[in-house]
């Protein structure tokens, strides 16, 4: 609520204040999640919850161990903030076009993600490289339909920074899941991305949700694969 300062945002804080202040040099390994909690005399949900927003105002860097990873032109991505923000770590320029921001109702979506509700905000995006023009991506992301998600309907198609409306909502992405296959696209996404129906794209399908297990999106990306990879870390 408006004007409530909440558990996890007052550990945010003054583990921002130690980063800035120097008592946590920059590029150190943080204590892992338990003993933070501990120094902090919080519980961990509320730590994921207050690192999480440390990592989204870029003051740390997580890292994980083996896993699988998306990579564009041979470099790894981290995309739990979006493709926008991956990318532009890595110095790629791109361009984003919104095709449309609208209020659906998904009834099957709603209990594979287990939200309760069948109302969702569906954005549609494409993104292109800057310069050439090629569109190398289209996205579709369903999130909550809060009231000030809801809000970005009114607004119409334009580049929307859905990273800074879902921080609005209060919705911070924790942690998720993310699949990884490939297929043929058909005639609409083919016009969508102008290339041949039957075209071969990677699909990733990637849940997030809030440290507390709140839904904060489901988004659907169809990537292309002359720039797009997947990397598996085993060991």
């Amino acid at each position: 609520m408006t004007g409530i300062r909440l558990k996890h945002q007052a550990v945010s804080e003054a583990l921002a204040k130690e980063i800035r202040d120097g008592l946590r040099p920059a590029g150190e390994q943080l204590p892992g999640e338990h003993a933070l909690a501990r120094e902090f005399g919080c519980s961990r949900t509320t730590m994921r919850a207050a690192l999480a927003e440390l990592s989204e105002a870029g003051l740390i860097a997580t890292r994980t161990g083996k896993g699988s990873y998306v990579l564009f032109d041979g470099h790894r991505l981290d995309d739990r903030l979006g493709w926008a923000h991956a990318l532009a770590v890595q110095g790629v320029e791109t361009g984003v076009h919104t095709l449309s921001v609208r209020e659906v109702s998904d009834e099957d979506l709603a209990r594979r993600l287990g939200t309760g509700t069948p109302n969702f905000v569906l954005v549609e995006r494409t993104r292109e490289l800057t310069g050439g023009g090629t569109v190398v991506s289209y996205e579709r992301s369903h999130l909550p339909a809060l009231p000030v998600i809801r809000a970005m309907t009114n607004r119409g198609p334009a580049e929307i920074s859905l990273t800074a409306v879902m921080r609005e909502a209060g919705l911070h992405a924790d942690h998720g899941e993310q699949r990884v296959r490939g297929r043929r696209i058909d005639a609409e996404e083919a016009r969508v991305l102008h290339r041949e129906p039957g075209d071969w794209f990677i699909e990733t399908s990637r849940t997030s949700r809030a440290a507390d297990e709140t839904f904060a999106e489901h988004v659907v990306s169809l990537l292309d694969p002359d720039h797009f990879q997947l990397s598996v870390e085993f060991g």
